[in-house]
């Protein structure tokens, strides 16, 4: 199952430096075991979002092209807002790519200029103000983690330090298999990009099939992997190229989506 938020009780009961311990605690942990490279980082996102106080979060990678892609997000909606930033080449993330420093804007509304398509875009998506880190690994900036917020604000220091945070955790789930340097960065970048369209082309397999939202699609296909001990990408897999064992997964998924309450 996604990562699930606590109450605003519990929220404010427990001092948010616990909170960030926790989370980074919890995620650094799943690297220790075998994980799934777009499951942790949509759960990182996730938690990003409840522990920024923002409505949303994306984190996208640079490709071969040093286009950048993106990777995991926190909903469908935060999906067509990135890949609608990243076709116009300009906003946040772009930003925070090119230069390599962080980009916090307080207020939307008054970046027209600057962003002149990507603006009107997020303002009808419902953000008001939106912030970016980068992602680095060996010297290389390979990537921003964009935070998108549904109120007005700028975000403090201690903010953007657990953005960062959270980003190098992002940087250590998609390398963690050799130490980083610069001729390692970009086959490490290649192959969680690849498992991305993987579960995207099933996503859309599914939706089709089951006659789901593409949310729902991911959901259940992200659900049915944790709940049968495999890998997101692996089911994401089997379900695009091995024919012969489609027609008993996609039953076994239809049946799952039936058992489980919505």
């Amino acid at each position: 199952m996604p990562y699930e938020t606590r109450t605003e009780c519990e929220m404010t009961e427990t001092p948010r430096e616990t909170r960030v311990l926790e989370a980074v605690v919890s995620l650094v942990d799943s690297l220790l075991y075998d994980f799934d490279v777009v499951d942790l980082l949509t759960e990182l996102t996730e938690r990003c979002a409840h522990l920024l106080d923002v409505e949303a979060a994306g984190l996208l990678l640079v490709d071969p092209l040093e286009q950048l892609r993106l990777l995991a997000a926190t909903s469908e909606e935060t999906h067509e807002l990135e890949l609608f930033q990243l076709q116009a080449d300009q906003g946040p993330c772009v930003e925070c790519y090119s230069s390599g420093q962080p980009v916090s804007v307080a207020d939307l509304q008054a970046e027209a200029d600057r962003w002149p398509r990507f603006v009107p875009a997020a303002l009808q998506a419902g953000f008001a103000s939106v912030h970016a880190v980068p992602l680095r690994a060996a010297g290389t900036v390979m990537g921003a983690l964009g935070l998108f917020g549904a109120r007005t604000g700028a975000l403090s220091d201690a903010d953007l330090l657990v953005g960062q945070t959270l980003a190098h955790v992002a940087s250590v789930a998609i390398l963690q298999e050799h130490p980083p340097t610069p001729f390692t960065v970009m086959p490490q970048l290649r192959s969680a990009l690849t498992s991305r369209i993987l579960v995207e082309q099933a996503k859309g397999f599914l939706r089709e099939t089951l006659d789901v939202s593409v949310e729902q699609a991911f959901q259940l296909l992200r659900s049915y992997a944790r709940a049968n001990g495999e890998h997101l990408t692996d089911v994401a897999r089997r379900l695009m190229t091995d024919r012969h064992s489609r027609p008993v997964l996609i039953a076994a998924i239809s049946e799952f989506a039936s058992a489980t309450p919505s």
